[in-house]
C-alpha cells in the first residue's frame, strides 16, 4: 500500500467487527507513528491503549456516568460559513446512510451515543497532551494521529477518531491513570470495518481545491 492508497482508504468507520486486535500490531503502529513531525522534537503526545477485556471494563465503568463539560470546545461557537455547511452536509449524509430522518431526534441521539461504545470496535487509544502545551504542540498531536491512522490502514485496520470523548474526559482520565497535568484530546476506535453496514459506505465530500488554496503571484 502506498501513501495515496492509505489516504484514500482511510475513513471514519462507525461499525466494526468484533475481531480482536493484537497488542503487538498496535505497538508496531504506535512506534512507527512516533516518526510524525514534531516542532523542536518535543513529541507532546501521550497515548493510552485499551484493548480486549480492558476496553470492556472501561465501557462497563462509564455506562452510567453522565456527560461532563468538555475540556475544550470541539467546534467554535456559532460556526460560520463555509464550515457550518460542511458540518451540516456531513451530518445529513451520515443519517441518510443510517436511514434516520431529520425529525427522528431520539434515533439520531441513539446513534451519537454509539460513540461511547467505540462503535463496537475491539480496541482503542486515547490521545492526551500536556496542559501546558499550546496550539503548535496540539498540531503535532494531530500529525501523530493522522500518521497513526494511515499506518493502521497499511496494517489492515480501520479507525475512527472521536472528539466525542471530550464529553467523558474525567472518566477516561481516571480509568487510564493519566495525571492531572494532561488533557484528553480524543479517542480512536480501532478494528476491522463491518462493510455489511451501510454507514461505512459514507465518504465525506471535500471542498474543491480552488475554494481553499491560493497560488500567490
Amino acid at each position: 500500500m502506498n501513501v495515496t492508497e492509505a489516504v484514500n482508504g482511510r475513513r471514519s468507520i462507525r461499525a466494526f467487527k468484533p475481531d480482536p486486535v493484537d497488542d503487538g500490531v498496535l505497538r508496531q503502529i504506535l512506534e512507527k507513528s512516533a516518526r510524525a513531525p514534531s516542532g523542536g522534537n518535543v513529541q507532546p503526545w501521550r497515548i493510552y491503549v485499551i484493548n480486549g477485556d480492558t476496553l470492556r471494563r472501561f465501557l462497563e465503568l462509564i455506562e452510567d456516568r453522565p456527560l461532563e463539560p468538555p475540556p475544550y470546545d470541539v467546534y467554535p461557537e456559532n460556526l460560520w460559513e463555509p464550515y457550518r455547511s460542511n458540518r451540516f452536509q456531513l451530518g445529513e449524509a451520515l443519517y441518510e446512510k443510517l436511514g434516520i430522518p431529520r425529525e427522528d431526534k431520539p434515533a439520531r441521539l441513539a446513534h451519537m451515543a454509539r460513540n461511547f461504545l467505540f462503535f463496537d470496535a475491539p480496541a482503542a487509544i486515547f490521545c492526551f497532551v500536556d496542559k501546558g502545551m499550546g496550539p503548535p504542540q496540539w498540531s503535532d498531536l494531530g500529525m501523530f494521529l493522522q500518521t497513526f491512522m494511515l499506518l493502521a490502514q497499511e496494517a489492515g485496520l480501520d479507525t475512527c477518531a472521536q472528539e466525542a470523548w471530550a464529553d467523558r474526559a474525567q472518566a477516561v482520565q481516571e480509568f487510564v491513570g493519566a495525571p492531572d497535568d494532561e488533557t484528553l484530546f480524543c479517542g480512536v476506535a480501532i478494528g476491522k470495518a463491518d462493510w455489511d453496514k451501510p454507514v461505512n459506505d459514507l465518504v465525506a465530500d471535500r471542498m474543491p481545491l480552488d475554494d481553499w488554496a491560493t497560488w500567490v503571484k
